[in-house]
Parts: structure tokens; sequence; C-alpha cells
């Protein structure tokens, strides 16, 4: 059986089909893609993921009432662009091919999400993304720690993690959150020791604590 890691980050009605259910849903959804698509190629990060899958809205939209799919105002699009040159630059040459789950969330839906109420989503700086190719969580945190680590700095880029192969990445500011088991811990530390003066000792690490929460909701983001 093929290797379908979307599967369980990809609510119902955010799939391609139900894209294409909302694209010809109203005639303006066609020019206001269009005008989105032509942004993000003259900045440089057209096809670092589908254009479509950056219209994804919370994985939540259905029990929320809201859409599946939205195209963020016009003075949030700049946000999204450094985000996406560390998805390009960083991201997939150390895990591959990935695919965005959930991008711009307008403030009442971020709230029925569970998002933090200051959320980069609001302000379409964050994007949720799942890797394409087979990976184990530990390999997959163990890569984006050590790269970000050494280059989320000079981006600004926050990293995130959830529970499963789910992580956040943003150009908000150089962090790291998410769920407290040994992949992020290691994390932590290996960003406190890439800007640690030398011959700084660094405080031992806690034991992990059990991955809970659903996906919405486990870290501020």
């Amino acid at each position: 059986m093929p290797w379908a890691p979307t599967a369980p980050y990809v609510a119902v009605g955010q799939d391609e089909p139900g894209y294409r259910n909302w694209y010809l849903a109203s005639p303006w959804h066609a020019a206001y893609v269009k005008s989105f698509n032509d942004y993000l190629t003259t900045w440089g990060v057209g096809g670092v993921v589908p254009t479509w899958q950056l219209l994804r809205t919370a994985s939540q939209w259905h029990r929320c009432g809201a859409a599946p799919f939205e195209v963020p105002p016009t003075q949030a699009w700049p946000n999204v662009v450094q985000t996406l040159r560390y998805v390009r630059d960083k991201v997939i040459p150390e895990v591959g091919p990935v695919e965005a789950v959930s991008v711009y969330r307008n403030p009442v839906l971020n709230i029925c999400a569970g998002g933090a109420q200051d959320s980069a989503h609001r302000s379409m700086q964050a994007v949720d993304l799942v890797p394409l190719q087979p990976i184990t969580r530990e390999v997959l945190t163990k890569r984006l720690c050590a790269v970000h680590a050494g280059s989320g700095e000079p981006y600004e880029v926050g990293l995130g993690f959830y529970v499963g192969l789910r992580f956040h990445v943003d150009s908000r500011k150089f962090r790291t959150w998410g769920v407290n088991d040994e992949g992020t811990i290691a994390c932590a530390r290996s960003q406190e020791l890439a800007h640690a003066r030398p011959g700084t000792q660094l405080a031992p690490l806690g034991p992990p604590q059990p991955a809970v929460g659903p996906d919405e909701t486990n870290a501020p983001r």
C-alpha cells in the first residue's frame, strides 16, 4: 500500500476535489486566485507548494462553519513570502517536497479553531506543512531542527511541531516550540548550542512529556 502521509492531516473538503468545488462556487474566485498566484510568481516563490494549497484555512473549518479555502486579504500577501523562501531554501532540501495543510485564518476562524490570539496564521506569516516522502517523526525533527539552528535566525523563522508529522514554519521571529517529546527537546537544545557562548553550561534537559492535544490547539501559533 503506498505511503499517504497527508491523509490524517488534510481535512475532508480541503482536498483537490474540495478545492475545485470552492473555485467554481463563485466567479470571483478565479480572478482572486490568479492575482495571488501572479503575486507569488513575481516575488520568486511561485510553485514552492501548489498555490491552491496556500488557500487552505483551518483543519477545523467545517466545525467552525467557515470556508475550507480563502484568498487572504491582499495586504497579507507579503507576509507569506519570507516563509515560503525558507521552505524552498531550507525545508525542502532537508525533507523533500511538502504539502501545505493550513495557512491563512481570519480572526473569527482562528478563535474557533483554537489558534493563539496573536497566531501568525492570522497575518498569513505561517504555513503548516507535512512531508510527502516517507520519513519518521524522529528523522523529521532532527533534520529540521539542525537546519533551523544554523539558518533560522537569518531568515527570522519560527519552527514548531505538532503530534505526528505536521509542523509549522513562520517568519515572525526566530524560535522553536511544539510537543514536548525527545525530538523537540533536542530541537530546543540544538538552538541553545548554536547560540551559546563558548564555555557556557546549559541546564540539563527535562524528561519528555506525552504528545497530546489536537493539531490546532497543542501549541502557541
